[in-house]
C-alpha cells in the first residue's frame, strides 16, 4: 500500500514538473516573439550560467527546450568557459626580449661602414666585442632598417667611405657665374675653381667672359704643374657633366696623373664641397655687392679668397681657420690665453671682418 502511495506521489510530482516546464517554455516563446526584432544581449555571468545548464542537458534535450539561444551557441559558450579556465597566456612572459636599441644601432653602423660584410661576418665582429647575437637577429635588424644584404650593399660603395679612403688625394672642380655691370649692360662672367676636399683650400683657376674647352685646358695646365701646381698631390678630380669638361680635358688630366671622376646626372650632393664653397662666396660677398666691371669682380674674389684662407673659420675643420689649422698646437695655446686688445681687420669696406688680439 505504501509503495503504491509513493508511486502515485512521484507520478503526480513528475506530471507537475512537466506542466511547469511546458508553461515556462510557452512563456519563453511568447517573450521571444515580443523581442524578435531586437538582438538579445547577455552578460558574461548569464552566458556562464546558461552554458553550465546546457551542458548538463545535452544537445538532444536542448533542441526541445532552448528558445532564447540555439543549442550550438550554448555549447560553444561552455567550451569557451572550459578553455578560459586553462588559458595560461596571461601568466606567460613577453617571449624573447627585443634587442637593445644601442646594440641595434651598432649593427646598423657596422653594416653601413662595411658594405661587403654579410650577416655571418657581422655576427663574428659583434662576438669579438662581447655581443652574443644570432645570425637571424642580425638579419632581422638590417631588414627592419631597410638595409640591403651584403651582395647588393657592396655594389654601391659609400661616397663618404671613398673620400675617407683617399684623404688628401681628392679635389673637386666647378664653375659659378656672376652678373657684372659694364658699359654695355649686364655681362655674365664665369669663375673656374678647384677645391681640395681635405684641407678646404681653394684655387681660382680663371675668370673669363667667353671661353671654351681650350681655355679650360690652358687653366688646368697650371694646376697640374708637378712643382707648384695646386693639383700636384691630387689623384682624383671630381667634376660635373658640363660639356666644357669633355674628353680633351679628361685626357689632359690623366696625362698629369689625375683621374677625372665625372659625376652621374642629377646628383648635386656628390659635389657638395664645391657647392658649399659657391654658397659661401655668394652669401658672404658676391650677393652683397654690385660688381662694376671685370676689374672690380677680380678684386672682390681676390679679397674674399684672402679672407677665406687666412681669416675665416670653417665648420668642416672644427670651426677653425685654414691658417690656424696649420698651426694647431700654437693656436690652441693662444686661444687658452686671451691676452691683448681685440682688433678688427676689415676687407671690402667692412664687408668681411676678422677679429684678432694684438700681441701682448
Amino acid at each position: 500500500m505504501f509503495r503504491m502511495l509513493v508511486v502515485l506521489a512521484a507520478g503526480w510530482l513528475r506530471q507537475s514538473d512537466v506542466l511547469v516546464v511546458e508553461c515556462l517554455r510557452e512563456e519563453n516563446r511568447v517573450l521571444r516573439a515580443q523581442l524578435a526584432p531586437a538582438r538579445l544581449r547577455f552578460s558574461d555571468a548569464q552566458r556562464r550560467r546558461l552554458a553550465v545548464r546546457a551542458h548538463a542537458l545535452g544537445r538532444r534535450l536542448l533542441k526541445e527546450v532552448a528558445t532564447v539561444v540555439t543549442p550550438d551557441t550554448l555549447l560553444r559558450w561552455y567550451r569557451e568557459l572550459v578553455a578560459k579556465k586553462y588559458d595560461g597566456s596571461l601568466k606567460r612572459g613577453r617571449g624573447r626580449p627585443q634587442t637593445k636599441a644601442d646594440l641595434a644601432q651598432l649593427v646598423l653602423r657596422m653594416a653601413q661602414e662595411n658594405p661587403t660584410w654579410g650577416y655571418t661576418r657581422l655576427q663574428g665582429a659583434l662576438d669579438q666585442l662581447g655581443h652574443d647575437l644570432g645570425r637571424s637577429t642580425v638579419q632581422r635588424i638590417l631588414v627592419d632598417a631597410g638595409v640591403e644584404p651584403a651582395p647588393e650593399r657592396g655594389k654601391h660603395g659609400a661616397w663618404a667611405a671613398f673620400l675617407r679612403a683617399h684623404v688628401g688625394q681628392v679635389a673637386a672642380m666647378d664653375f659659378f657665374s656672376v652678373e657684372v655691370v659694364t658699359a654695355v649692360g649686364l655681362v655674365r662672367y664665369s669663375v673656374l675653381f678647384v677645391i681640395d676636399v681635405t684641407t678646404r683650400r681653394v684655387e681660382v683657376a680663371g675668370i673669363a667672359r667667353d671661353f671654351g674647352q681650350a681655355w679650360v685646358k690652358n687653366a688646368l695646365r697650371g694646376l697640374l704643374d708637378p712643382v707648384d701646381g695646386f693639383l700636384k698631390h691630387a689623384r682624383y678630380l671630381i667634376h660635373d657633366r658640363d660639356p666644357l669638361f669633355g674628353a680633351e680635358v679628361s685626357t689632359l688630366l690623366r696625362r698629369g696623373g689625375v683621374t677625372p671622376l665625372r659625376l652621374p646626372s642629377k646628383s648635386p650632393n656628390l659635389n657638395a664641397f664645391a657647392e658649399r664653397f659657391v654658397g659661401s662666396i655668394r652669401r658672404e660677398c658676391l650677393n652683397r655687392v654690385i660688381p662694376l666691371g671685370e676689374g672690380h669682380l677680380r678684386l672682390l674674389i681676390r679679397e674674399y679668397m684672402a679672407h677665406y684662407h687666412l681669416e675665416r673659420p670653417h665648420q668642416g675643420l672644427g670651426n677653425r681657420g685654414l691658417a690656424f689649422e696649420r698651426l694647431k698646437p700654437a693656436n690652441d695655446h693662444a686661444r687658452g690665453c686671451p691676452v691683448g686688445s681685440v682688433r678688427c681687420r676689415e676687407r671690402l669696406g667692412g664687408l668681411l671682418n676678422y677679429y684678432h688680439r694684438e700681441a701682448a
